[in-house]
């Protein structure tokens, strides 16, 4: 199914994801495609099923129960782990209260279906040793939307998304599951109701590309539960120019439209380092004289200088400015900066080198007349 040099078939954890409807058989028949006509096979250890309350009956009568039971018929006949689908892998769209979404009619709805689906997938990538494959052939068009764009989101090299073709007339024929390895006669739907044989259906998957996002999102973002419509603003492209704000009284600042909270001290560095370029001064070296007793009188204008905080800044540079404590603080500021807006959001902000070693200086890039000290008001 792809050129990549990452097979998800090596993966120890291998997961298949379909989102359905009304149509479980889109289960049994991608199932089928992946272990019996892709290569090399993708045979899942854990099987998910994202879909509405209706759609999770009809997926526990036709798939679980033990008559007409296809998904243990069809482990059956291609000799496939049974014990990878279970009653509780059924997951039924629910809110951000715990109730279940009958469906998804509303405005309402369509973001709380959002939202689960999102993290129902951020969560099914966090674990670095599993490969996932999404399946996108059942469902309102609305779910399909929004899980193949959640794995954009967060999809990693070895997750996939297809979309499973079933020729005609087996398509969309509600007795049909999957093509049997024997003779099995189906007849489809009145008013003809013509004999078939399950056996001579053609099952495939179709690929699709997709934009994978996830290197560029802030770790926050990937780790934590977040609505969809936050993740999706987090992950928009910039395309205004770099832009800082800094309010130095609440210590907050602005990085383009986001609103960053940081720890005093990476704040006081960071903010020392916005002001030096909104006064077009010469980048630094930890060596540089005077440097430690400048930032010491900036950090007493961020932090009480009768406090614990200010009197361990200040024993830190009784002899001046020192490289460990200069490449510490620099180091843990850019690693806050990338972490609240991903490293690529952040690239235009942080504190960067400039010339070569020895002497290598550092400062800011931004354009002076892109910072501002300025009130920030509640985001």
């Amino acid at each position: 199914m792809t050129n990549s040099s990452i097979n998800p078939a090596d993966y120890p954890r291998r997961i298949l994801l379909v989102v359905s409807g009304l149509a479980p058989q889109v289960l049994t028949e991608t199932l089928y495609a992946l272990t019996q006509v892709e290569l090399p096979a993708f045979h899942p250890t854990e099987i998910h099923l994202l879909t509405t309350q209706e759609g999770a009956e009809r997926a526990r009568l036709y798939l679980l129960s033990k008559d007409p039971g296809w998904y243990r018929r069809i482990c059956d006949d291609y000799g496939l782990d049974s014990s990878a689908f279970r009653q509780e892998n059924i997951h039924r769209l629910r809110n951000e209260q715990g109730g279940v979404l009958d469906d998804i009619r509303t405005d309402s709805e369509n973001r709380q279906a959002a939202d689960f689906i999102l993290n129902r997938l951020r969560k099914l990538t966090e674990d670095p040793d599993s490969a996932l494959h999404l399946s996108l052939a059942g469902g309102r068009k609305t779910m399909g939307f929004f899980a193949g764009y959640a794995l954009s989101l967060f999809g990693r090299p070895q997750d996939r998304l297809s979309h499973v073709l079933v020729t005609p007339p087996y398509e969309d024929n509600p007795a049909f599951f999957y093509p049997t390895p024997e003779s099995s006669i189906i007849y489809t739907q009145q008013p003809d109701s013509r004999p078939l044989d399950a056996k001579d259906a053609q099952v495939t998957l179709s690929d699709i590309p997709f934009v994978r996002m996830r290197e560029t999102l802030p770790e926050a973002v990937t780790s934590g539960i977040y609505s969809y419509c936050d993740t999706v603003r987090a992950a928009q492209p910039q395309t205004d120019p770099p832009k800082l704000q800094v309010d130095l009284e609440s210590r907050q600042m602005k990085l383009g439209n986001e609103l960053i909270h940081l720890a005093p001290a990476e704040f006081a560095f960071y903010s020392w380092f916005a002001l030096r370029r909104k006064a077009y001064k010469d980048p630094i070296h930890w060596t540089d004289e005077g440097l430690g007793a400048e930032y010491l009188k900036h950090y007493g204008q961020i932090v009480n200088p009768a406090s614990g905080d200010y009197e361990r800044v200040e024993h830190a540079l009784t002899d001046g400015m020192t490289k460990d404590y200069f490449d510490m603080r620099k180091s843990r500021t850019n690693a806050a900066l990338k972490e609240a807006l991903g490293s690529r959001f952040a690239d235009p902000y942080l504190i960067k080198p400039h010339g070569t070693r020895p002497r290598t200086r550092f400062g800011l890039t931004l354009l002076p007349e892109a910072i501002t000290l300025d009130t920030i008001g509640e985001a």
